[in-house]
């Protein structure tokens, strides 16, 4: 069975943590530090998800979510997350991150610390509380390797949408009209296709990102 680690253990993390588990996922769920400390957090919150280390999560995991706040990307266990699948779900908000004019795309970010990763922009621009409400809509996501990326959001109970390429994450950040929204796929391919792209005008970003036909 595939296992799922949750770097995060936060309001959006428990959340997805939930969504892996109804969805017939083993879920690792890590917190920062001593995983004893939300124990008793995992169990009540996610009966059935196992409080580990972000190190063992990253180990033990065939896919690993980053539930964390961005400004925490530089404690991601590099080593053990090599060659594995990442999705990145954090976001950068200059409240907390500070001014960052250098910042084109925060998963951009991730993606250069994590070099021998797989990373992939999702669930990021959904809020927590419309993530649990277990209706089928429309999630952004952005990256190269997109078909696993795809199967899981479908799993958990979404329609995957693609962005492109992990730079093309830019239009489902906070700022963006998709950003918050609860909207179905359709709704989501129309604002993604509001914002003005990256990529060159004659170059289909769904195609460069390696999209199947079974994608929106």
């Amino acid at each position: 069975m595939t296992t799922i680690g949750i770097l995060g253990a936060g309001k959006l993390g428990t959340v997805l943590a939930r969504l892996a588990l109804r969805a017939g996922y083993d879920v690792l769920v890590a917190g920062s530090g001593d995983p004893a400390k939300i124990a008793l957090i995992v169990e009540v919150v996610t009966p059935g998800a196992v409080a580990v280390t972000a190190v063992e999560a990253a180990e033990r995991a065939d896919v690993v979510i980053l539930a964390l706040p961005l400004g925490k990307y530089r404690t991601l266990p590099v080593e053990a997350l090599r060659g594995k699948l990442v999705i990145d779900a954090m976001n950068y908000w200059w409240e907390v991150d500070g001014i960052r004019d250098d910042l084109a795309s925060s998963s951009e970010l991730v993606r250069a610390f994590l070099p021998e990763s797989r990373v992939v922009k999702a669930f990021n621009h959904m809020g927590y509380h419309d993530l649990d409400r277990g209706e089928r809509k429309g999630i952004a996501i952005a990256g190269a390797d997109l078909e696993e990326a795809a199967a899981l959001v479908d799993a958990f109970g979404f329609d995957p949408v693609i962005a492109g390429p992990l730079s093309e994450g830019v239009r489902m950040e906070p700022g963006t009209e998709l950003f918050g929204a609860n909207v179905d796929a359709a709704e989501v391919r129309a604002m993604l296709d509001r914002y003005p792209s990256r990529q060159p005008a004659a170059t289909d970003s769904r195609q460069d990102a390696g999209s199947s036909p079974q994608l929106t």
